[in-house]
């Protein structure tokens, strides 16, 4: 656990939304190379990391997890020196007012801003809401050309700018958990595989602009042409009331995602995974979701290709500090291993009926 919570901090530290994944591809290409025979990329920056069976006739696994966060890309500098910005993903307007984001620029250097907030003393009874498109980052320039000099021209990014915390033994905060959990279960996967020999070849996948419609997710279904697909993605928890039937409780395990708008999870894939957790006392809980994930583009791509999200659930995802619980992130690895572990041919064979 301690190991996974490392690689948690190390992850969610990066900066990295639609179109900017670098950061987080470069970590994943040097930690995931000692325990795979090849990394490729994609053109669009895809990483794939590749375990070989010696079976050339060997059926193929994927597991995907993509490693954009939500953002802002920089479109316009004012002449006060204020930034002008798009959002690359879905935020809601009420969580930006005075948070602070970090900017990089095309070179990796990295500033600091604030979405300003106008004081209440200047807010009148009838002040509506800020829209997105009405607001500005100050990043403590006084001019566009002082901002130029920086080397901030339009097309930087900008994500949150927050610290990974540890709240207890078990609760994590911190920005990004969608989708560096995907991250973290790969490479603690293939470190924990290093040494068994699978009947399948294992790829898994860092794919890019998930948060902008699932894009890098078509090109890796097309690149692999996997035989199953699991896509592991952080969902939002819906458990702040203390009901106890809220869709998503944290420290309830996994998602067993039932369908969202992208996807409905095949009976005879949900069952296998289902029954795999209740044989070993993993613990589960349904989840549906108004949402998508990269598994809304894999799993209709060529023929078809039988693909589950195993997710976990995070709070106040898609905001500067979301929250999780790792007792979820260590079953959904647990199930994964079950999963990979009943893979064979009779197994393939009955998740395509």
């Amino acid at each position: 656990m301690e190991n996974s919570i490392k690689i948690f901090k190390e992850l969610t530290d990066l900066d990295a939304t639609s179109g900017f994944e670098s950061e987080v591809a470069n970590y994943l290409i040097e930690n995931l190379s000692p325990y795979v025979d090849r990394i490729e990329r994609d053109n669009l920056g895809g990483v794939y990391a590749y375990k070989d069976s010696k079976n050339p006739k060997s059926k193929t696994v994927l597991i995907a997890a993509h490693m954009d966060e939500v953002g802002f890309m920089i479109t316009k500098i004012l002449s006060n020196g204020f930034l002008k910005f798009e959002p690359l993903g879905g935020f809601r307007e009420d969580v930006l007012l005075s948070q602070k984001f970090t900017i990089t620029n095309y070179h990796g250097e990295k500033f600091v801003g604030v979405i300003p907030s106008i004081p209440k003393h200047f807010v009148g009874g009838s002040q509506q809401s800020v829209k997105i498109s009405e607001m500005t980052l100050d990043i403590g320039a006084s001019s566009e050309n002082e901002v130029r000099e920086w080397g901030i021209n339009e097309g930087a990014f900008a994500t949150p700018r927050t610290e990974f915390e540890r709240l207890s033994q078990y609760r994590l905060m911190a920005k990004a958990f969608d989708n560096r959990y995907g991250c973290v279960m790969i490479v603690d996967l293939l470190k924990e595989l290093n040494n068994i020999e699978l009947d399948f070849n294992l790829v898994v996948c860092a794919t890019v602009q998930e948060e902008v419609g699932l894009r890098g997710a078509k090109i890796a279904a097309n690149k692999v042409q996997p035989d199953l697909c699991l896509v592991v993605d952080c969902s939002p928890a819906n458990d702040m009331d203390g009901n106890k039937n809220s869709n998503g409780r944290l420290g309830e395990g996994f998602l067993v995602r039932l369908m969202d708008r992208t996807m409905v999870l095949r009976a005879n894939l949900r069952e296998k995974i289902v029954s795999l957790a209740k044989d070993n006392n993993i613990k589960y809980q349904y989840f549906t979701s108004p949402g998508g994930t990269d598994g809304g583009e894999i799993h209709k791509s060529l023929l078809g290709i039988p693909t589950a999200v195993i997710g976990i659930c995070g709070r106040y995802i898609h905001t500067p500090n979301s929250i999780i619980d790792i007792r979820d992130y260590l079953s959904a690895k647990e199930i994964i291993k079950k999963v990979l572990t009943s893979v064979d041919e009779k197994f393939i064979s009955e998740i395509r009926l």
